[in-house]
């Protein structure tokens, strides 16, 4: 009978043995590899990109300065024009007569003074002789300085008229292009009505708005001497590169209150005319960051808004870590927040991995990734 019990136990003991060695290997051969990399701190070139508002380097409406019928068109929409050139003709007939009226009244005023001045003489003779008495030649001078008064009056008056001539008349202000011309010879127009513009395109300016602290950084490189930002790049509306780089030339003299930012300007080449007054595009600065902390892009999931990467522990153990972004560089993150130089997080793979998980690490350079993708 002990016998008996002592066998049942032995057998038993063996049997719980092998199921244990059983556990632990499955339990082993559950615990995947995975790549597993090293958070760096890197010294980097980062170019950031902006929407930027094209525009023409002169942009100017071309108004009617009185009022008329517009009697001729001389150029047609999109033509180049020279400066100088004739564009339109308003009807006339009006000012030409305002002219030939301030002509004949300036003419009779100076008349008029032609016969004071001599009066004034004949009466100056008189007063010599003692014939008349002085208050007599001063009453002569008095009217000749009016009659002078109304000369240029009437001179003031005959410009006028002309400069109201002249404007019946309209040339371009610049060599440029035409842009639309919505009304037709024989419509009839106000004083101030639009009638097309001309945009001079030989450049162009692309505005952008840049945050308060990129402005400073770019003003701190700018005074290191090692700003990176003498050529800008302009990317075009359908993604392409525009053939020429511009100059980043002035910033306005104020923040917006609405938005924090600032606005500057780029000066691109347009030899061309290529680019037109009013499209848009996207440029691109760059600047030096000298503690970046990167990680993969592939590292990281997102939850409810949120992003996360999956730090490994001492025991190879996997849990969550959420960060803040400041910005992406190709295939990798910028960090802001939530992660330190040192922290192994997993590289790829995580979409197969839960919170608490143990893993085998497959350790990977993370200056081999930097090299490959952001080269």
């Amino acid at each position: 009978m002990r016998a008996t019990n002592f066998y049942a136990l032995f057998m038993g003991s063996i049997l719980l043995a092998s199921c244990g060695q059983k556990a632990t290997s499955e339990k082993q051969q559950n615990v995947q590899t995975t790549p597993v990399t090293k958070v760096v701190q890197k010294e980097i070139l980062l170019d950031k990109t902006y929407v930027a508002d094209i525009q023409a380097a002169r942009n100017v409406e071309i108004r009617s300065r009185i009022s008329g019928f517009l009697e001729k068109i001389y150029v047609d929409e999109g033509a180049f024009v020279k400066k100088g050139q004739l564009l339109f003709s308003l009807s006339s007939e009006e000012f030409q007569a305002e002219e030939s009226k301030a002509k004949a009244i300036l003419q009779s005023a100076i008349a008029d003074a032609r016969t004071v001045e001599l009066e004034s003489e004949r009466i100056r003779l008189l007063v010599s002789k003692k014939i008349v008495a002085n208050s007599e030649l001063d009453l002569a001078k008095a009217k000749l300085s009016a009659q002078q008064a109304k000369i240029a009056e009437a001179k003031a008056a005959l410009d006028h008229a002309r400069a109201r001539l002249s404007y019946t008349k309209i040339f371009a202000p610049f060599d440029g292009i035409i842009d639309r011309i919505p009304l037709k010879a024989g419509s009839l127009l106000e004083e101030g009505s639009l009638i097309t513009t001309v945009s001079d395109i030989s450049s162009v300016f692309a505005y952008f708005n840049i945050s308060e602290n990129e402005y400073i950084e770019y003003l701190r490189e700018k005074d290191a001497g090692i700003s990176s930002n003498e050529q800008v790049e302009l990317t075009l509306a359908d993604g392409g590169k525009y053939d020429y780089t511009g100059k980043l030339e002035t910033v306005a003299s104020e923040f917006q209150e609405n938005t924090g930012s600032i606005a500057f300007r780029v000066r691109f080449p347009n030899p061309k005319h290529f680019l037109k007054h009013g499209a848009s595009g996207k440029v691109s600065l760059s600047r030096f960051v000298k503690q970046a902390i990167v990680i993969p892009q592939k590292a990281c999931f997102e939850v409810q808004d949120r992003n996360y990467v999956y730090l490994l522990d001492k025991n190879h153990q996997i849990h969550a870590r959420s960060f803040i972004p400041e910005t992406r560089m190709g295939n990798f993150y910028i960090v802001s927040e939530g992660l330190n130089t040192g922290d192994t997080i997993v590289y790829e793979g995580i979409q197969n991995l839960r919170e608490g998980m143990k893993i085998n690490p497959e350790w990977v350079n993370v200056d081999s990734l930097l090299n490959r993708k952001m080269l």
